[in-house]
């Protein structure tokens, strides 16, 4: 058990009533959840306000109270506690519940638009190889070691986020390597955590449907850094002028990694082709499974994040040349008659153009690049139609069809990407609604070389239409159709 008035350590306090020595077994946000000797923090919502049940949870048997707004009936026995965010105290309670575990680790936080799946996971292969037990929080999967443990958000809510770093200590875990999206950063989920370091990978058109404007969204991923202690490192991309805003203000210590500028950690790509890419990294040849240029800021990104760890830089390269790609990360398979399919997880205009951009500098321009593209529902409308200019730019064919199109009219967010459509590019764009059917079609169009993508979706093995979530994995469809083509 643990004494509240413990447990309130830095949160911003307004107003106490009640006596805030009080042993509990538990805290939480969920009034479902909340039992005796419970502390109830109520976080008002986008789509309910947990000041609502305040009754559920103190009928329940909480005996401690957190909250923006104090009721106004108040109980002698319950201590209620006023704080200027619930969402912070959440955060810093969580962490002061499970003994500060993040002080504890090596915790790398990266964030950014694109690569933070794969530089995440290329870190946990990465520092496993090298000898460490090392966790991993993504959007794809969570990890222990090689424990995985499903994900339902791409940063976790900061009780389930402590947890999991507790137990990352428990299990010996000496490194944990974790996504940090604007959302959870927004809604303060990583308050009190203590990075040792954290990076900046890039930051392109996304997410406006929550954040509204592109400052606001540069904003929300500035707060990771601003927050750092003089103790850490702040990395960033210098590629991306954004990194230098991310800098701005941070106490920790500033380094850098790029491909085209000056930077601390700097590479140049030496071969791109399906069999991989040859780097050299700061004076040292490697050679690497992974493919595309994308891929090589994410390499340069986990080697740099090594070198700053203090691994040895000779055995650092030894094992970035056996990391495997990530799943849904320009995951590729070829059929009998050598017709490429490749399933990427890209969904904003940025990621689409670079996958593109690879496929495009890899092939050798006698085949077709086929690509099937859709966006998503009930998020940012606006990309709808520039996804849809880029595929018609770096593709032979294009397939616009759903995605995961949730509450949404599917025919109508084709429509809104048509319209990105130019003119010139009508008579090799089809619309086909149906996913399924919009990838077999894909594979029929295809001749033997030729290059099918499969974007948005990546590692999903899922289809959100309405209210129903349907099995459905974009590897295992075209694995089977192209088997079925090639082989009849």
């Amino acid at each position: 058990m643990k004494l509240l008035k413990d447990i309130l350590y830095r949160v911003n306090i307004e107003n106490v009533v009640g006596n805030t020595n009080v042993a509990l077994e538990n805290i939480c946000f969920d009034s479902r959840e909340v039992g005796n000797f419970t502390a109830y923090i109520a976080i008002p919502g986008t789509q309910v306000d947990g000041h609502d049940f305040i009754p559920q949870a103190l009928e329940a048997g909480a005996i401690a109270l957190i909250c923006e707004e104090l009721p106004s009936e108040i109980q002698d026995e319950i201590c209620y506690v006023k704080v200027k965010s619930s969402h912070a105290a959440l955060a810093l309670m969580a962490c002061n519940f499970y003994d500060n575990p993040s002080e504890k680790l090596h915790l790398v936080g990266i964030t950014g638009t694109n690569g933070k799946t794969t530089t995440a996971t290329l870190l946990h292969q990465l520092f496993i190889n090298l000898g460490h037990k090392t966790g991993l929080l993504s959007t794809v999967v969570n990890k222990i070691q090689h424990e995985e443990i499903p994900s339902t958000h791409t940063t976790p809510n900061p009780l389930e986020l402590n947890a999991l770093l507790a137990r990352m200590l428990e299990e010996g875990c000496t490194h944990c390597f974790m996504e940090v999206s604007s959302h959870a950063l927004v809604q303060r989920r990583t308050e009190g955590l203590h990075f040792k370091i954290a990076v900046f990978t890039n930051i392109t058109h996304d997410h406006l449907d929550y954040h509204e404007t592109f400052d606001n969204y540069i904003a929300a991923k500035k707060i990771l850094f601003d927050d750092l202690s003089a103790s850490s490192y702040a990395l960033v991309n210098r590629d991306d002028f954004h990194g230098e805003i991310m800098l701005q203000n941070t106490k920790a210590k500033q380094l850098s990694f790029g491909l085209k500028t000056m930077a601390d950690f700097k590479a140049k790509l030496i071969e791109n082709d399906f069999d991989g890419l040859q780097l050299n990294i700061n004076g040292s040849d490697v050679w690497t499974h992974l493919i595309g240029k994308f891929n090589a800021y994410n390499l340069l990104c986990a080697y740099a994040v090594a070198e700053i760890l203090e691994e040895e830089k000779i055995e650092i390269l030894t094992q970035i040349s056996q990391l495997t790609p990530v799943r849904g990360r320009f995951q590729y398979m070829r059929s009998e008659n050598n017709i490429t399919g490749i399933v990427d997880y890209a969904h904003t205009p940025d990621a689409l153009k670079n996958v593109l951009e690879t496929i495009n500098e890899i092939r050798t321009g006698n085949e077709k690049v086929i690509t099937v593209i859709g966006c998503g529902g009930d998020r940012d409308k606006s990309k709808r139609p520039k996804m849809a200019n880029i595929a018609c730019k770096g593709s032979d064919k294009i397939i616009l069809t759903s995605d995961n199109p949730r509450t949404e009219n599917p025919e109508q967010i084709i429509k809104d990407m048509q319209e990105g459509v130019e003119g010139t590019d009508f008579k090799k764009t089809f619309s086909i609604t149906d996913r399924k059917e919009a990838i077999k079609t894909a594979v029929a169009f295809a001749d033997p070389n030729d290059i099918i993508l499969i974007a948005g979706k990546g590692h999903e093995t899922y289809q959100v239409i309405g209210d129903e979530v349907l099995d459905f994995n974009d590897m295992e469809i075209i694995s089977e159709f192209l088997t079925q083509f090639t082989s009849s």
